[in-house]
């Protein structure tokens, strides 16, 4: 097969989260367990950072295997979902894993995954582990892909635990409740392995602390860290300034776990680069000037409490904001956040998951916002850009979906 051929059969084969929602999502570890075992436990070889929450994990991922490799260390990232390349999600030292690994892996492995019907994910997250191994990483950042508890990701032990924050998302499947959603984030907290938090409330400070306390793990709040230096830091989303205390908390606990030396270099030298090391997109990612164009893949009611009041602080002459979402988010909730004064070119992605144009039109008429309907993304930027004069701010987002359709144009 070619590499195309190769993530079709991927894509089709196999059930795909990002493609057909709930319906990839399997419950409990077994086929992940099989697979570990027929790889000879990969996991086991390297060393492991694990990173959960609702928003910002991509974020916090990115950017601890960024001071990583700047420290010296070949470093392994996985994270999803892609934007435009498979290989995004499995990543050495910032390089994309090869077409022909993915080539070889499902033609000499097909006759043993098949029968079990792993789900998209399931089976990404074992070639992921296998290559990590086989590339003889240090030590790899591992993104949880939902929930914690039983997302396949969590058959790894961890030198340290990450938990970015928790808002409402997933709720079919990680409960209705900031306390539900917690315990099933708490389940990636192991026995005696640090854990950070990012972000707490009054109902999810307490889950965290009885998990901890349960398998005697020490606690770090990243609230309540301060950091003994000032980074800059290349992301520049303003919700960037709760993942950037995380990530030094992450690393205050790193340096003493991994003896690592001269970090405050490493840090400066991540933080300030992290696009470039790690290859990066769609985090407040700046595509053009005059219009200024931005994109951010923040995609659900956490994401756009930041979003929406950056979008409004923008000081431009018209807001113009090309927006899609998918059908498991809250779009009432995210649309009455949106600026009044905006004009929309209202879109859906190349997804069965998006939510139809002539629905988002209808949510947004009920809101008060204005704007036109288009059948992709492509036609929508496209058009607003044509609207727009030099000191336009075009704003892309709303989905990681529109993000991808935009980047793949």
């Amino acid at each position: 097969m070619t590499y195309q051929e190769t993530i079709d059969y991927l894509f089709h084969v196999t059930p795909v989260f990002e493609k057909v929602g709930a319906g990839a999502y399997k419950e409990g570890l077994s086929n992940t367990w099989a697979m570990d075992e027929h790889f000879g436990h990969p996991h086991r070889q390297f060393k492991t950072i694990h990173v959960a929450g609702t928003n910002g994990k991509g974020s916090c991922s990115h950017t601890i295997a960024a001071i990583l490799q700047s420290a010296g260390y070949k470093v392994g990232l996985y994270t999803s979902p892609h934007l435009v390349d498979f290989r995004e999600r499995i990543r050495v030292n910032g390089l994309m894993v090869s077409e022909e690994y993915v080539i070889d892996f499902v033609e000499n492995e097909r006759a043993f995954f098949e029968p079990l019907h792993p789900s998209f994910f399931e089976l990404t997250t074992a070639m992921a582990f296998k290559y990590f191994a086989e590339q003889h990483v240090d030590i790899a950042v591992i993104e949880v892909g939902l929930g914690g508890r039983l997302d396949c990701t969590n058959i790894i032990t961890p030198v340290l635990s990450i938990i970015t924050n928790i808002s409402f998302d997933h709720t079919q499947f990680l409960g209705n409740t900031l306390a539900e959603i917690a315990a099933e984030k708490a389940g990636i907290i192991k026995q005696g392995v640090p854990v950070v938090v990012g972000e707490t409330t009054p109902e999810t400070l307490p889950v965290f602390e009885a998990k901890a306390q349960e398998v005697h793990a020490p606690l770090h709040l990243a609230e309540q860290y301060e950091p003994d230096c000032d980074y800059d830091f290349e992301l520049k989303g303003s919700y960037q300034d709760k993942n950037k205390r995380t990530i030094l908390c992450a690393m205050h606990c790193l340096q003493e776990l991994l003896e690592m030396e001269d970090v405050h270099g490493a840090i400066a030298q991540g933080m300030a680069h992290v696009c470039e090391l790690t290859g990066l997109v769609g985090r407040w990612q700046t595509l053009r000037q005059q219009p200024l164009v931005v994109c951010d893949t923040g995609h659900n009611v956490g994401g756009w409490t930041y979003l929406s009041e950056q979008i409004k602080a923008q000081k431009c002459r018209q807001l113009r904001i090309v927006f899609g979402m998918v059908d498991d988010k809250d779009i009432n909730t995210v649309m009455e956040m949106l600026p009044k004064d905006a004009v929309y070119y209202f879109t859906q992605a190349s997804t069965h998951r998006a939510i139809p144009v002539g629905k988002v039109m209808e949510y947004a008429t009920s809101h008060g916002l204005r704007g036109n309907g288009f059948n992709n993304v492509k036609d929508a930027y496209h058009q607003a850009l044509q609207d727009a004069s030099t000191e336009d701010f075009i704003f892309v987002g709303g989905s990681s979906y529109v993000v991808a359709d935009l980047l793949a144009i």
